[in-house]
């Protein structure tokens, strides 16, 4: 094996661990802090964290040199992401179990394909279509705790709201995928609006109030595990990699890690239909991946931030 390839998976690896803790962070960090001030400070930490990250990188010329519409492209895509996927995601949390709300949120590569049906005009063939079935099989499953024909949902606001945010990644995804600014800065830009978005709603809808400090350690922890610091991992394992493929499908295993340390962390007994119904959506996933076009994989959900 290749020493670049051994590097890449040893990026992948400690990118997928620390998001695998971040379920965990979210609902430890919602018994000291609000999800509104988890949100505050974590966009806030993980902007100035990429913000360091791109001066030490010398990518600010490439800001002074963007034009009208790219900053406005940042503005939109700060407010999909962090703005409005995580006022969403942390309120899921707040109201979930975090088993079910890691769970539920991983649904976003099926929503990317449901998506991209629709407003990329793009065909599917009879495996996504099952796929999808499978997936949302799954989702049911979960949303449920089993009681699949009870029509009984256990929270059905919290249950929403985990799948609104798997829409709202995809939507963030689809946008970004076709920007092709470097990495780094798009993110720095996008936390940068989303912060500023975040505390203009803060001040409007509620008292500013800092929360005790095991709620800022994990807020900041948040923002720099989940938001910041993982996904620039992730990118170089991806570019270290000889092929996507071969850290890609590495993702699968995030939130069966993530299972593990809610148990031990959180204390969350890990109910069987959460086991049975994320089996289900990640095999939904990888079909997905496999009833993909060979030249489309380069581009496919693998090769995203696997979300909490």
């Amino acid at each position: 094996m290749r020493k670049t390839q051994k590097q890449a998976y040893g990026y992948a690896l400690t990118a997928i661990f620390l998001w695998s803790t971040v379920a965990s962070a979210f609902k430890i960090t919602l018994r000291h802090a609000s999800f509104l001030q988890m949100l505050f400070w974590s966009s806030f930490v993980a902007a100035v964290t990429l913000g360091i990250i791109s001066v030490s990188r010398n990518k600010l010329p490439q800001i002074r040199h963007m034009s009208l519409g790219d900053w406005g492209r940042s503005a939109l895509l700060g407010f999909l992401n962090p703005f409005l996927y995580y006022l969403i995601l942390f309120k899921a949390y707040d109201l979930l179990p975090a088993q079910e709300a890691q769970a539920l949120n991983y649904a976003w590569p099926i929503m990317l394909v449901l998506m991209s049906i629709f407003f990329l005009k793009q065909r599917i063939g009879c495996l996504s279509i099952l796929a999808i079935l499978i997936s949302f099989s799954g989702i049911w499953v979960i949303s449920t705790r089993g009681d699949i024909l009870g029509l009984h949902f256990a929270n059905p606001l919290g249950a929403l709201l985990a799948l609104s945010s798997s829409i709202i990644w995809a939507s963030f995804w689809i946008m970004n995928i076709r920007d092709r600014r470097d990495e780094v800065v798009k993110l720095f830009l996008s936390f940068s609006f989303g912060f500023l978005y975040t505390l203009i709603y803060t001040l409007s809808f509620s008292d500013f109030r800092v929360p005790p400090v095991v709620g800022l350690v994990g807020a900041a922890y948040a923002g720099l595990f989940e938001m910041g610091i993982t996904f620039l991992l992730w990118l170089k394992a991806l570019s270290l990699s000889e092929t996507t493929a071969h850290v890609g499908s590495m993702v699968f295993l995030s939130p069966f890690f993530s299972l593990i340390i809610i148990h031990l962390a959180v204390g969350e007994t890990i109910l069987p239909s959460t086991i049975a119904g994320l089996v289900m959506i990640v095999c939904g996933v990888v079909m997905q991946q496999y009833a993909s076009p060979v030249s489309d994989r380069e581009q496919t959900p693998c090769n995203a931030s696997p979300d909490a």
